[in-house]
C-alpha cells in the first residue's frame, strides 16, 4: 500500500499540495483527476521521490521513500513522467533495457534481457525493437516508454498523464493496456489523467484533487456525479449511464 500522510509542497510561498493524507489501494487502477493546478502531478512526483516534500511522509509497503536506498525503492515502484527527454538516437530495445538498471547496474544479464524480450512482446514492439525513438509515431514512442517502466518489474507503476499527445485511438489503446497490466500482471497502476471519462471507464478507484487537496475519493460510481464534477471543474456536467459506464457530458 502507498500511504501518504500530511504531504505538503510549496513554491515561493504558494502551497501547491496542502497536507494531503491518502491511502492508495493495492491492485487495480487508481486515477488521480482534477483541474489544472490541483497538485496532481506534484503529488505523484513526491510519492515517487522525484520531488522533495516540504512536510509529511510517504511509505510504500512500509518503506519510507525518503530513507529507502534508491535501488531498493526502484524495485518496488516505477514512474513514467510527462517529460521524457532521453536521446532520440536510442533504439526501442536500448530504452526498454534501461528499465533493468536497478538490477543490472548497466550490465544486463541474460535474465535481464529476457525481461526486455517479454516487455517488448507485451507491448507489441518486437518489430520496432531496433528502430530509433525519433523514427516512431507518438503512440509507438509512448508504448516504448511504458515498456521500459514495465520492464522494471515493480509492484507499483505510476504514470503522469500517459495519454498526453495521444489521439483518441492511441489513448484508448493505452488505457486498455494499463487495465490489462493491472488485471493480468497484478500491478498496482496509479495514473494522473485529465480525461474524466477515461478515468471513469478504466479505473477501480478515483482520487479527485482541487486546490492542492483531496476533495473526493471513491469508486467511479461514487465520484462521477454531477454535483461533484461541477464542484471540481466549475462547469455544468450531466452524468449518464452508458452500457454500465458513468459518462460525463459537459458544456459551458
Amino acid at each position: 500500500m502507498i500511504d501518504v500522510k500530511g504531504v505538503t509542497k510549496a513554491y515561493d510561498q504558494k502551497i501547491v499540495v496542502n497536507n494531503v493524507c491518502l491511502q492508495l489501494p493495492v491492485g487495480g487502477v487508481t486515477s488521480i483527476i482534477g483541474p489544472n493546478g490541483a497538485g496532481k502531478s506534484t503529488l505523484l512526483s513526491m510519492i515517487s521521490r522525484l520531488l522533495p516534500m516540504d512536510a509529511g511522509t510517504v511509505t510504500v509497503d512500509g518503506l519510507d521513500v525518503t530513507k529507502t536506498p534508491s535501488d531498493v525503492l526502484a524495485r518496488r515502484l516505477s514512474i513514467l513522467r510527462q517529460d521524457n527527454h532521453l536521446g532520440s538516437r536510442l533504439t526501442v530495445r536500448d530504452l526498454v533495457t534501461f528499465g533493468r538498471y536497478p538490477y543490472s547496474k548497466g550490465r544486463p544479464t541474460a535474465e535481464d534481457m529476457e525481461h526486455v524480450r517479454k516487455a517488448l512482446d507485451y507491448l507489441n514492439l518486437e518489430d520496432l525493437a531496433d528502430r530509433f525513438l525519433d523514427e516512431l509515431s507518438g503512440g509507438q514512442r509512448q508504448r516504448a516508454f511504458v515498456a521500459m517502466v514495465l520492464c522494471q518489474d515493480t509492484d507499483y507503476v505510476l504514470l503522469d498523464e500517459p495519454l498526453n499527445n495521444l489521439d483518441l485511438k492511441h489513448a484508448v489503446a493505452m488505457m486498455k493496456l494499463l487495465r490489462r497490466t493491472a488485471d493480468q500482471l497484478g500491478k498496482t497502476v496509479v495514473l494522473v489523467l485529465h480525461d474524466i471519462n477515461f478515468a471513469s471507464c478504466y479505473s477501480d478507484y478515483i482520487v479527485a484533487m482541487k486546490h492542492g487537496q483531496v476533495a473526493y475519493q471513491g469508486t467511479p460510481e461514487e465520484i462521477m456525479r454531477p454535483e461533484i464534477m461541477r464542484h471540481l471543474y466549475e462547469v455544468d456536467v450531466t452524468v449518464q449511464n452508458v452500457n454500465g459506464q458513468h459518462i460525463a457530458l459537459y458544456y459551458a
